[in-house]
């Protein structure tokens, strides 16, 4: 059974059930409270001509007396204790003359059936003129009453029939409401399956109800399984493209050596440096591409507080040893500035913006360090050949290079920016990038305090 039909099968089958149990709960109740309410009436009634029968028996004849209380619609009578006594009806209740009398010992009220009709019985207790005990018996007719419960029980039947009639209609409103976003999520799938592209949910922004959230669950699920297509593509495109060359020029370095190296040693020699260098190339050019093709969530930010000022001395330090490259560290404020990050994936930045002032300058290298506001800046400036202003925006592309020659022979791939842009993302920090071609570029880190 699908999930509509279960919805509309439940609700309607529950709001019956209890709408059922409610008028039946009011129809009983109802009933109760009016047949106990003639009972009330029907016994006050026979106590009060109970008292007025003690006091004018033996004045007037006990025919006479009972015709002057008999019920409208009913039957009085005395039934004394060897069954016998005068009996009175109304002329609308002969038929009550045939009742079997019955002597009670002491009061007795209670609802009778007789034939079609329905009656209050009350036998009161009465002392006869003799000193003997007799039974005053009153037979009072309630079909009004009884005919009030059964159009009680006929107009609440109706509206319970009525009352169904919305429920199932309300009942296929609300599968439907419930349904529709859970239809349109599995054709927008079928979409995608069938055609390969990525599609999206429309969602209603006045709506923020749990259909709203699922909706936009799924929509955040497929711009993360676009974002790891695209880079799946886009990994699997430059791998191919850019480790062609480096493939390229190992083989054919190997099949010179295969050919001539054994009796050539500087050929051996330069071979070999190539080989090497391309080997290294590939290898930073495979773990570059491998980070920029997993997204922001699979790279294990791990935050923690940390001294500023020390991992930017500790870093600069480690460089210009690697290097031999002689920067200058300086700052407005060189004390304890602690901030909140991924302490390893901030070093990985810095090393790859100090890398490429490397690559791109051979003069020294300028790190400041200061507060700005709410931020803390780290800006990182070179005197090499610059960028211009049609190729700054172009930078942290994968691939581009400014100069292209020299990039090459440093070994550079063009995956160093766009993966500082990752990188930065990933871990809440702002970058910008200044740059005058022939003077230099500045490279600024904003970190939030």
């Amino acid at each position: 059974m699908k999930l509509k039909n279960k919805i509309n099968l439940y609700t309607a089958v529950l709001f019956s059930i209890l709408l059922l149990l409610m008028n039946l709960s009011v129809y009983f109740l109802f009933s109760s409270l009016m047949v106990n309410s003639q009972l009330d009436i029907a016994k006050s009634e026979a106590v009060k001509t109970s008292e007025a029968f003690n006091q004018s028996l033996g004045t007037i004849p006990d025919r006479d007396l009972l015709r002057a209380y008999v019920p409208i619609n009913g039957m009085i009578r005395i039934v004394k204790e060897d069954l016998r006594g005068p009996l009175v009806t109304s002329q609308t209740e002969q038929s009550l003359s045939k009742q079997k009398a019955v002597y009670y010992t002491g009061e007795v009220t209670k609802k009778l059936k007789i034939g079609q009709n329905s009656y209050i019985f009350n036998s009161m207790p009465i002392i006869l003129q003799d000193g003997n005990v007799a039974n005053l018996q009153i037979f009072k007719n309630i079909d009004i009453t009884m005919d009030i419960i059964k159009t009680l029980r006929i107009v609440l039947t109706a509206v319970t029939i009525l009352a169904l009639i919305p429920a199932f209609i309300s009942s296929s409103v609300l599968s439907k409401l419930i349904t529709n976003p859970v239809a349109t999520m599995i054709n927008t799938m079928r979409d995608i399956k069938e055609s390969g592209h990525f599609k999206r949910l429309p969602l209603k922004v006045e709506s923020k109800d749990e259909l709203y959230q699922m909706g936009e669950t799924f929509n955040h699920m497929i711009d993360l399984l676009e974002s790891n297509f695209e880079k799946q593509k886009l990994f699997v495109s430059n791998a191919s493209h850019e480790l062609k060359t480096p493939l390229t020029i190992i083989e054919s370095y190997a099949s010179l050596l295969k050919r001539r190296g054994a009796n050539d040693p500087k050929l051996f020699e330069e071979s070999i440096e190539a080989i090497h260098s391309e080997a290294i190339r590939m290898k930073e050019m495979t773990e570059q591409l491998l980070m920029l093709a997993k997204h922001h969530e699979g790279w294990n930010i791990n935050r923690s507080h940390f001294n500023l000022v020390e991992l930017v001395q500790q870093t600069v330090k480690n460089f210009q040893s690697a290097y031999h490259r002689k920067i200058v560290l300086d700052g407005d404020v060189l004390s304890n500035i602690t901030i909140q990050t991924d302490e390893q994936k901030l070093k990985q930045l810095l090393f790859i913006f100090l890398d490429n002032a490397r690559k791109y300058s051979d003069d020294m290298i300028m790190v400041s360090l200061g507060k700005e506001r709410e931020e803390v800046c780290i800006r990182i400036m070179d005197h090499g050949i610059g960028i211009s202003e049609d190729e700054l925006s172009k930078v942290f592309d994968r691939f581009y290079r400014v100069d292209k020659a020299r990039s090459r022979k440093s070994g550079g791939t063009g995956l160093g920016l766009p993966l500082a842009k990752e990188i930065a993302e990933a871990i809440g920090v702002r970058v910008t990038l200044e740059s005058k071609e022939g003077i230099g570029t500045t490279v600024s880190l904003y970190i939030p305090l």
